[in-house]
């Protein structure tokens, strides 16, 4: 199966969507994933089925394939967006809806029947070119969208205004100004549904357009002279060489070979704070580098950075479907046939029941079809998810897939691994003790273990190292044993664990042991560093009355230890993966589960968590196995992680409503006369702005 990737023109909605998703499935298309927002489409296709008979197929249906390869500027055509189309058709209709005023404004002139038919010919004409062939298409292929509405409601007070002039029936008769009144305003509600479509999209753009930069490159010439010369990171290949000066953008992954700089990953991890970066250190394409020159190797580039590795996430993420967003499918699915049945029962009831002219039962009948068009309900779900999923990219938060955002509603604990999550897994000093002076024993602490390559041993090396360096005259390391060292005068000094203390000592519970000619002379204790942020981030769990749980496979006084100094309710330590992947099957059946964990051992555990949850220094199979991916190498995203996944779900739950509300009060209103077809083409345009509105309110409402 070959995986294919296209971006669609012309989708509006997720009636659009699903018209392109069920076309492709009755091609025998598997996996596939439609982004009305984006318009990103994907699918998994056998090798011998034809592409061009799949774009083909999609164009028929009123959309079109953009191809990302071709350099060709394709000549636009005339009124091609709906900012364009609503602007051509506006002034013909306001000229066209004066005729009502001509009781108070001298009008008279536009009585005229004939006149009224050449104004509202233009916008009937555009309004039929663009929602006329989107509706037959959709007909054609089995699948009516919501073009159907809009079309049928133009065409038959068109066709009713239409034979008022022509079999002379008199001004009663006349409803051109309805029919582009319904095709103007439905252009702009469109135009402005597109804006704010847009808007919500507007994380995912700001990480687009720092993946495409101009670079420095360095090269040589044929007297090995360095040359600098500029290219598009988009040229840049693995193994090039690059200058980055203060103030430009990383163009792509790449590992310094020269110099030091103060580089912010604010866009990639949400982390506002500079970092200090030299010799040896990996640069993430689309940082910046605020001070400092250096002089870099490309480790990767194009689609294997960093970066095009989080874009994908995350418009992967906003390709899948929720429960929620599943059962607006299925409503929006009927949705066109059971509103056409409403509109002809509206005509029918009202023209032979209620004894209304047939001009008013048409126009009651046109309001529903109008009022009706379900794309509130197809962007109501997308639009959240797009903010949402937006927000947290730019946080340092990456969602694997849009469910994650909804499971995190349910969540009543969290379980976290120990090392590496809630510790840095870098160890540090915690007490010592000696029988000689201090500043002497560290010296002979940190002349042994400088010579150490054992964990351990860098933490006294890195916490002593103002020490004063003593010179051996032989050292060795002693394998399972630790460090030996003779000096000038023959005195033998060694570091290390119990083992090496004489069998007259007992006290084993310390980590590493100093002795002289054999005795002791003192010992150190060292422990995980705990993360700044731990302790934080589980006491806002708590008062969000979260129960929170220690699951590690270090032994148990260690994990008493960590649980006791950040205030974690329950401790399960000395665990195997096989009996931690058996306490969160446990703790699944007891409440939605979430698991935070950062090792291979931790892995299956993630993938079998109500939410696996990863760090993004973490093992590529602990995060290959999480839901969500926390940047910026710490805890600190976590309540935000939780805060947005449960605000994304209320917007979607309360645009949701607002759409069925809105549907199920207009109905009725419009069906009972209470709403002209302009007002309705009006009301329908402006429900999805309010849509928009209240998603693109996530960029900025406090989540946490």
């Amino acid at each position: 199966m070959e995986k294919i990737a296209w971006k669609v023109e012309g989708m509006t909605c997720s009636n659009c969507a699903l018209s392109v998703t069920k076309f492709l499935q009755k091609q025998g298309m598997d996996e596939v994933k439609v982004n009305p927002l984006s318009g990103d489409v994907s699918f998994s296709k056998n090798d011998d089925y034809e592409i061009a008979h799949l774009k083909k197929g999609i164009k028929t249906l009123g959309y079109r394939v953009v191809d990302p390869g071709s350099n060709a500027v394709e000549k636009k055509s005339f009124l091609h967006n709906n900012k364009q189309r609503f602007l051509f058709c506006l002034p013909f209709t306001v000229v066209l809806m004066l005729h009502m005023l001509h009781a108070w404004l001298p009008v008279h002139w536009l009585m005229n029947p004939w006149l009224q038919l050449a104004l509202c010919l233009p916008v009937f004409i555009t309004g039929m070119y663009f929602f006329g062939r989107s509706a037959i298409k959709s007909l054609r292929n089995g699948m009516p969208n919501m073009d159907v509405l809009i079309a049928l409601g133009s065409l038959a007070a068109f066709i009713y205004s239409l034979s008022g002039p022509l079999l002379h029936l008199g001004e009663h008769y006349l409803f051109f100004e309805t029919t582009a009144s319904i095709i103007t305003l439905v252009f702009m509600g469109n135009y402005l549904e597109e804006a704010s479509v847009n808007a919500t999209q507007r994380s995912l753009k700001a990480l687009l357009k720092s993946q495409k930069v101009m670079a420095n490159m360095i090269a040589f010439d044929d007297k090995h002279q360095e040359q600098v010369f500029p290219v598009e990171s988009t040229q840049l290949r693995s193994g090039d060489l690059l200058l980055i000066k203060t103030g430009e953008q990383v163009p792509a992954d790449c590992k310094i070979l020269w110099g030091e700089a103060m580089v912010s990953e604010a866009l990639l991890t949400g982390e506002s704070l500079p970092l200090e970066k030299k010799k040896k250190d990996f640069l993430i394409g689309g940082s910046i580098l605020e001070s400092g020159l250096v002089k870099a190797q490309v480790t990767a580039a194009g689609k294997d950075s960093v970066l095009s590795g989080i874009l994908q996430m995350v418009q992967n993420a906003q390709q899948e479907k929720p429960p929620m967003q599943k059962l607006a499918d299925r409503i929006s699915a009927v949705f066109v046939p059971v509103v056409v049945g409403i509109a002809v029962l509206t005509f029918l009831v009202n023209h032979f029941m209620f004894d209304l002219s047939a001009g008013s039962s048409l126009m009651r009948a046109i309001a529903v079809l109008v009022i009706s068009c379900p794309c509130a309900m197809g962007i109501a779900t997308p639009a959240a998810i797009a903010v949402g999923l937006g927000r947290a990219a730019r946080s340092g938060v990456l969602f694997r897939n849009a469910g994650s955002l909804e499971t995190f509603k349910n969540i009543r604990q969290v379980v976290f691994d120990k090392t590496g999550t809630l510790t840095t897994g870098s160890f540090i000093i915690d007490q010592f003790e000696t029988t000689i002076d201090p500043e002497t024993f560290k010296s002979i602490a940190f002349s042994l273990e400088k010579y150490s390559s054992h964990p351990l041993a860098k933490a006294i090396t890195a916490e002593w190292k103002s020490a004063r360096l003593l010179k051996w005259k032989t050292i060795e390391e002693q394998k399972g044993l630790g460090m030996e060292g003779i000096d000038a005068d023959g005195n033998i000094y060694q570091a290390g664990s119990f083992k090496l203390l004489p069998g007259e000592y007992k006290d084993v519970h310390h980590n590493i042991f100093i002795l002289k000619n054999g005795e002791p002379i003192g010992w150190i204790d060292v422990q995980d560093e705990i993360r700044a942020e731990a302790k934080q981030v589980v006491s806002w769990l708590h008062g969000k009355d979260i129960h929170t749980i220690l699951l590690s496979g270090d032994r148990e006084e260690n994990c008493l230890k960590v649980a006791a100094q950040l205030g974690i309710n329950e401790v399960i330590a000395e665990q195997s993966p096989a009996e931690k992947l058996q306490h969160i099957e446990r703790l699944n059946h007891t409440a939605p589960t979430a698991m935070v964990g950062d090792g291979i051992n931790d892995a299956p555990a993630l993938a079998k968590a109500s939410l696996g949850i990863s760090l993004s220094d973490a093992s590529q199979l602990a995060v290959q196995s999480a839901d969500v991916i926390l940047m910026n190498n710490g805890l600190k995203k976590l309540p935000l992680s939780l805060g947005l996944g449960k605000h994304t779900y209320l917007t979607i739950k309360q645009n949701l409503f607002w759409a069925f509300l809105y549907n199920v009060v207009a109905i009725p209103v419009a069906a009972m006369g209470l709403l002209t077809p302009t007002v309705a083409a009006l009301a329908m345009g402006l429900s999805d702005v309010v849509l928009g509105i209240n998603s693109v309110r996530l960029f900025v409402k406090k989540v946490v």
